[in-house]
């Protein structure tokens, strides 16, 4: 898979990320570590080498899971990791970087992202420009190689900049969830900062693969998830009706049509999550799905049955 280039900085990325959010287990059913594992190291040997995690996914266990897949690979791959929203204190920064240093069994993360905004889930508020430092720090430290943001709105991603270099902003973003591209989007394609879309595949939505009537176990996450409530889910399925001749023509899945949209974008990379190898593996495949300006266009189209239809909150869930 051909590499591009972290914003403006000298780390190379793959168009595809490996998701690691439910190898942490919490709030997610039915994950098995070693499933985990294998699914990672699937998606390396299929050619994503970059790998995104978080200290907040199962405290740590994410992060010790992508160490057990891939140490004896490490520098062939990318870690890309993040410091939650009760950690943005200049002292607490320096301290989860050191934790996700140590689950991660590296010296250097190549992309160390504020996870969320301060203040947020009832978070102390702290200054941007206090975190920033502590990124900048650790940036001349080399444990961090290149700093990112995720959940920031447009305003605040200029203000983080004003502090620092800010390489990438991780939205989530899909065919059927885009309120990136009205918001922060545009300021990130003008400052060449690489945008890296969470739930590309709006949380398995765009798989195809949920039944009109599916029904989550009210401990997923995804029975809070937007998409999936009352006529949002019913426009989706109009939508993915629309979007199986184009899979079709590709021979490809729902999911890869999805994916292969995505890094059509300006800037754009997608993270896709994987429970099993081999959807790790079809992950992989999407970045060989060669899609026309005009298909592009096509499959934009489809997507805003759906988008046309959400407010402007960019907030996933209602938790």
């Amino acid at each position: 898979m051909e590499k591009r280039r972290l914003g403006k900085s000298d780390v190379q990325i793959t168009p595809i990320l490996m998701g690691t959010w439910q190898a942490g287990k919490k709030m997610w059913v039915g994950i098995e570590d070693a499933d985990s594992i294998k699914a990672i190291r699937a998606a390396f040997e299929a050619g994503i080498t970059t790998v995104d995690t978080a200290e907040v996914y199962g405290d740590g266990h994410s992060e010790q899971i992508v160490a057990e897949a891939l140490s004896d690979v490490r520098d062939s791959v990318e870690y890309a990791t993040k410091v939650f929203a009760n950690h943005l204190k200049y002292e607490q920064v320096i301290e989860a970087c050191d934790r996700s240093l140590k689950n991660l069994k590296t010296d250097r993360i190549e992309l160390y992202q504020i996870h969320w905004p301060s203040g947020v889930f009832n978070t102390e508020t702290v200054p941007i420009e206090e975190t920033m430092s502590a990124l900048n720090h650790l940036k001349e430290q080399g444990k961090i190689r290149a700093i990112g943001v995720s959940n920031f709105s447009g305003v605040q991603l200029e203000e983080a900049a004003k502090y620092g270099r800010i390489d990438s902003l991780q939205p989530p973003y899909s065919l059927f969830w885009r309120q990136v591209e009205k918001d922060a989007g545009p300021y990130c394609i003008e400052n060449n900062i690489s945008i890296l879309a969470y739930s590309p595949l709006a949380q398995g939505l765009l798989t195809g693969k949920f039944a009109p009537d599916h029904k989550f176990d009210p401990q997923d996450n995804r029975a809070k998830n937007k998409l999936f409530l009352g006529e949002n889910y019913e426009r989706a399925q109009q939508a993915l009706s629309k979007l199986q001749p184009i899979a079709d023509r590709h021979q490809c899945s729902l999911a890869q049509l999805a994916l292969a949209w995505l890094i059509a974008q300006p800037q754009s990379q997608a993270i896709a999550g994987a429970r099993h190898a081999e959807q790790a593996t079809a992950n992989a495949q999407a970045g060989s799905v060669q899609l026309s300006a005009a298909e592009v266009q096509e499959i934009d189209a489809i997507g805003r049955i759906v988008t046309d239809h959400l407010d402007d909150n960019a907030v996933m869930w209602n938790f």
